[in-house]
C-alpha cells in the first residue's frame, strides 16, 4: 500500500500517515485542529514486512485500511537509544 506521511507544524516529532495523498476528510477536525495545517514530507510503499523507524507496520497498516490515518506522536520518555 503506498502511504503518505505528513508533519505537524505545530507538534515535534508528530506524523499523519494516510492512506491517499492529501485525503484528509478522514481526519477528525478536532485532530486537525491540534495537528496544524499537514506538510508533506514523503510517501513510500508500505507492507507488513517494512521495518519502521517508530511505528509498527501492521498497526500502520491497519489504521490505514479501517481509519484512512495512522497518528505517529513523539516518543513520551525520548528515544531509548
Amino acid at each position: 500500500m503506498q502511504c503518505f506521511v505528513y508533519r505537524s507544524p505545530r507538534k515535534p516529532e508528530t506524523y499523519l500517515y494516510l492512506a491517499e495523498e492529501n485525503a484528509f476528510s478522514c481526519v477528525p477536525q478536532a485532530l486537525l485542529a491540534v495537528f496544524g495545517q499537514p506538510e508533506f514530507c514523503f510517501d513510500f510503499e508500505l507492507t507488513p514486512a517494512r521495518k519502521l523507524a517508530r511505528e509498527d507496520a501492521v498497526e500502520v497498516l491497519s489504521n490505514l485500511e479501517e481509519r484512512g490515518f495512522h497518528l505517529q506522536m513523539a516518543a513520551e520518555n525520548g528515544d531509548p537509544f
